[in-house]
């Protein structure tokens, strides 16, 4: 942590949330996290690998949670890194601040009530703005509205009769996806061969109705919300992590063998969109943003969900999945995305949820989603439809696209920036 005053270093439980306003108040200093970044360059240094370089981080400043026992020997864990040691006992003796700072899972789970989604967003809205929502949901927040293409585009997708046709006759009406649907064609990526000479060239011998229709659409809800500036320092870019997903999914699903095998392209379409609800956390909580930003930095070893419970008791995944209900989209995109951090659940749909979980936690492991690294056991792949064996083959696909991967994640991020 820093301030205007200098760093601090601050010991708490691994299974514990770092509470920034228990911080705050223990020190009487307004300290906050180093970026990702810096926190990996700094304890990355070579001198912390011996034994003296480890005594000499431990002379900085000190603030250590009432909760670490200094009685037994501790080991010291830098998530960021993965940095570990063994702590002598002297070397915790001359701590500065001495008090409760963590939080648990169960803690904070207590004090978030049961409710239903919508009752979680109004009951956040009006605690944390001077809004009163008396009206439906929806209406009081005044999200701005679908264009016809994209509503046409929702209509399309949600159709099971659906064809290349229809897709046509829609984007052909709308210049500006057109050119979009033309700039993917003509990608890198998809390396199509010879050149690519129409919208129709493009949609059929070159990108596929399902594949059009799931990019027109994630860009497409991306111009109703502009990525917020205080984004989390140093994380994975919101496009790049969004199509990384879809693009991942999309390969598991193609080689998942069950009855129960989910649809490649609502699975690629619930990787596109897994993570809108952090767009519109920042849309609906402006003030209080930032604030999570901060906690989400300063807890790498937590998943975000339960960062999200104590600051703004909501979750991205809550909030998402709501606005993807009242936009219509198909029920397994938005099962997907709200039950993605939830292995456990097997209610309707649960296929694309679990599917989207042990994708993401796969990604976490290569770098291409942020939140803690949990690996993936064998029988959590079985449980899906997949062995180590197909899970492998998935994965060194994805990596032999590298390039071409953030070809089409900079594609979106453009369309983002132009709309």
């Amino acid at each position: 942590m820093h301030d205007k005053q200098g760093k601090a270093l601050v010991l708490l439980p691994a299974h514990a949330l770092l509470n920034l306003a228990s911080l705050w108040r223990l020190t009487g200093r307004q300290l906050q996290p180093v970026s990702c970044q810096d926190a990996r360059r700094f304890f990355t240094q070579d001198g912390l690998k011996t034994p003296w370089g480890q005594q000499q981080l431990l002379e900085m400043p000190l603030v250590i949670d009432s909760a670490v026992d200094l009685k037994h020997k501790n080991e010291l864990w830098e998530p960021f890194t993965g940095l570990r040691f063994r702590v002598r006992d002297e070397w915790l003796k001359k701590a500065e601040y001495h008090g409760p700072l963590g939080l648990t899972s169960e803690l904070i789970r207590e004090h978030t009530p049961q409710q239903s989604d919508v009752e979680a967003i109004t009951r956040a809205l009006e605690h944390f703005s001077a809004l009163r929502v008396r009206q439906r949901l929806e209406d009081t927040l005044s999200l701005p509205g679908f264009s016809q293409t994209t509503r046409k585009l929702i209509m399309l997708r949600s159709d099971p009769d659906g064809n290349i046709d229809d897709l046509l006759k829609v984007i052909k009406l709308d210049a500006p996806v057109c050119a979009q649907v033309m700039s993917w064609a003509a990608s890198p990526y998809y390396a199509a061969p010879g050149k690519v000479e129409s919208i129709e060239d493009a949609v059929i011998r070159v990108l596929g109705f399902d594949l059009v229709i799931n990019l027109a659409l994630g860009v497409a809800m991306g111009r109703i919300m502009s990525l917020p500036e205080n984004m989390v320092r140093g994380g994975t870019p919101f496009w790049l992590q969004s199509v990384a997903l879809a693009v991942f999914a999309d390969h598991l699903a193609r080689l998942v063998q069950s009855e129960q095998r989910p649809k490649p392209g609502l699975v690629y379409l619930s990787g596109l969109l897994h993570n809108f609800g952090y767009l519109l956390l920042a849309h609906l909580f402006p003030a209080q943003f930032s604030t999570l930003s901060r906690y989400i930095e300063a807890n790498p070893h937590l998943p975000c969900t339960l960062v999200e419970q104590q600051v703004l008791r909501l979750t991205r995944e809550q909030v998402g999945a709501w606005l993807l209900e009242n936009w219509d989209l198909p029920a397994e995109v938005c099962v997907a995305v709200r039950r993605q951090h939830e292995p456990g659940y097997t209610g309707m749909h649960a296929e694309y949820a679990q599917l989207i979980h042990i994708a993401s936690r796969i990604l976490r492991e290569l770098g291409y989603s942020d939140g803690p690294v949990e690996p993936v056991s064998a029988s959590e792949l079985l449980r899906i439809g997949l062995t180590p064996e197909l899970k492998e083959l998935a994965v060194e696909s994805f990596l032999n696209n590298q390039e071409q991967l953030r070809e089409l994640a900079h594609l979106f991020a453009q369309g983002h920036e132009e709309s």
